[in-house]
């Protein structure tokens, strides 16, 4: 298994000092988000948040061989067109090194603040498999025409036109594994149950077969926030403080992370629960939150 960094910054310097860091680091990524907020209470919504795409351009110049992921960006801010043009230019500027990340969008304060249409689950749903659809066509070769419901292509030899690499991620147990195998090269696979996410994987790799692509080639990763210590108690201390920090109760955030088998407790219980997940087929994890050089340095130690 390789780990990742997947984190925000509130300057462009922040981002770009993080990236460094985790390429100096050996780390396998660095993964941004997209997002025009980070969430709905009063002290999120000052928070500076940067479009990912014009960040991701900086980042292609200055890093040299640390793979770039956005993780993932909504369907519903751009039109399949703008991710296409966007995704090239990026990847002829990193060099190969970048990768898209395409979801369905889920924080509809975003949309609201910003006038942004924000369909039904299965109407967003249904963007994204179309988004995903076009995005293959225009860089097929050749090209393809593409026609859907809501997206439609006309084919012609678009330039530039480097590799496309994808990612699907997200929480869904059926259709999220579906379009990954479909479509993607990695399915981002938040952390679930240990029969649960077997049986994510499995689906993506099903999806991957029957749509004529190699299963095994599909990366399968996932991502969350590692919270452990080396002792039962020291895990609990940190639980509090979390909990005051967002203004919760210690005990059903332990509870809810329960249900999802995210990875916590003890540094033991911890390489448990990602051993079990990398011997159904996760080969990447994704450290999530602030990005802090001391708590991952600690967390490589322990777990590699």
């Amino acid at each position: 298994m390789d780990f990742a960094v997947q984190t925000i910054g509130a300057t462009y310097d922040d981002y770009l000092a993080a990236a460094q860091w985790a390429e100096g680091k050996g780390l396998a990524a660095f993964a941004i988000p997209d997002h025009y907020i980070y969430g709905t209470k009063e002290d999120a919504l000052s928070r500076p948040a940067h479009d990912a795409f014009a960040i991701m351009a900086g980042l292609a110049r200055e890093t040299e061989t640390i793979e770039l992921v956005i993780l993932v960006s909504p369907i519903t801010f751009r039109h399949p067109a703008v991710l296409v043009k966007n995704a090239a230019t990026i990847q002829e500027m990193a060099g190969g090194r970048f990768k898209l990340g395409v979801g369905t969008g889920w924080l509809e304060e975003e949309h609201r603040r910003f006038g942004i249409d924000f369909p039904e689950t299965n109407e967003r749903f249904a963007r994204t498999e179309e988004a995903l659809g076009y995005l293959r066509a225009a860089f097929s070769d050749p090209p393809q025409d593409f026609t859907g419901e809501f997206y439609a292509l006309n084919a012609f030899d678009m330039q530039p036109r480097p590799a496309l690499r994808l990612v699907v991620g997200g929480t869904g147990a059926v259709k999220t594994p579906r379009l990954a195998g479909t479509f993607a090269d990695e399915l981002n696979a938040y952390p679930a149950m240990p029969d649960e996410y077997l049986a994510r994987i499995r689906r993506a790799r099903e999806a991957a077969a029957a749509a004529d692509r190699d299963p095994a080639a599909l990366l399968v990763s996932s991502s969350g926030q590692v919270v452990a210590a080396d002792t039962e108690q020291e895990y609990r201390d940190q639980l509090v403080e979390i909990a005051e920090k967002a203004g919760a109760d210690p005990e059903e955030i332990e509870r809810e992370a329960a249900k999802r088998n995210a990875p916590r407790g003890t540094w033991e219980q911890v390489r448990e629960i990602l051993s079990g997940m990398e011997a159904g087929g996760m080969s990447r994890f994704y450290f999530q939150g602030e990005f802090d050089p001391a708590a991952i340095e600690l967390k490589l130690s322990k777990l590699t």
